[in-house]
């Protein structure tokens, strides 16, 4: 079995680390160099930097701010946020990211992922996937459709459970979770960043449902987020909802749990896990 890792997210907004709940009521959480230069000597196996207004103000990711991060940590790191073409991704892993991710970008045009790919190899595209429960048939119009954003093939149906969101949560797509996490697999996205809407911020675990469901259908790596609140909701994304990593940001930016107790709890849960 592979090694699971530990994942902290920095979703920075104007130059600060900041963490809300269900994606809004944000409040700061410090400076990102110094948080990616404190996790990194905590032990954390890799670092995510999102530039989460970066889409919705039309601009591109802070360069700035990823090259002082890249600077300051020897683990990897994925930085996603505003990145619209490959000429953005060639700029991003020249400023020190490992890993790029994508997301409104992605769902605006799906082969960017595949030429992404193709230029740069999967290894370092990830695709960030925001998901919300569908609480209710309002999203349908009278033939029991939804009106997707884009390819009706990948429009939520009746038996739909998630929706994908874009622009930081601000706006629905109409597109099926899971059928969109196929599709950009094979467009060639080497790993999944799946967010619960519902979840995030919460503090009461993790989407164990919308992780297994996910992970039954890629073959690709998946990393949980959105819910950590306690230690077993790491492990219980780990074994349950059979996710290859877990992000979280509030337990470890307001000091509830250290990256070590995470992973020594994780060890004597019997997952594999670099300490």
């Amino acid at each position: 079995m592979l090694t699971k890792r530990i994942i902290p997210c920095l979703d920075v907004d104007q130059g600060k680390v900041v963490k809300g709940v269900n994606f809004v009521n944000l409040r700061d959480a410090g400076d990102p160099v110094e948080l990616a230069s404190f996790y990194n000597q905590q032990g954390a196996d890799e670092l995510v930097f999102l530039d989460i207004t970066a889409s919705s103000d039309g601009r591109n990711t802070m360069v700035d701010v990823v090259e002082s991060v890249s600077q300051q940590v020897f683990i990897p790191l994925t930085v996603g946020g505003g990145i619209r073409s490959v000429s953005d991704v060639r700029v991003m892993l020249e400023s020190g990211a490992d890993k790029i991710s994508f997301n409104t970008a992605a769902v605006a045009d799906p082969n960017l992922i595949k030429r992404s790919s193709d230029h740069f190899g999967n290894q370092c595209i990830v695709v960030a996937v925001d998901a919300r429960r569908i609480q209710s048939d309002s999203r349908f119009s009278s033939n029991g459709q939804s009106t997707p954003l884009i390819n009706p093939d990948i429009s939520i149906e009746k038996s739909s459970e998630w929706e994908v969101f874009i622009y930081g949560g601000r706006k629905s797509t109409g597109i099926d979770a899971i059928k969109w996490v196929k599709r950009v697999t094979e467009l060639g996205a080497g790993e999944l960043l799946v967010t619960s809407m519902d979840s995030d911020g919460m503090q009461n675990g993790y989407d164990l449902k919308l992780l297994s469901e996910i992970s039954k259908h890629v073959s690709v790596p998946v990393i949980a987020s959105g819910g950590a609140g306690n230690l077993d909701h790491l492990s219980d994304a780990i074994i349950e909802g059979n996710a290859d990593a877990v992000l979280a940001a509030s337990i470890f930016h307001f000091g509830t749990y250290s990256i070590e107790q995470a992973k020594q709890h994780m060890y004597a849960k019997g997952i594999p896990i670099r300490l």
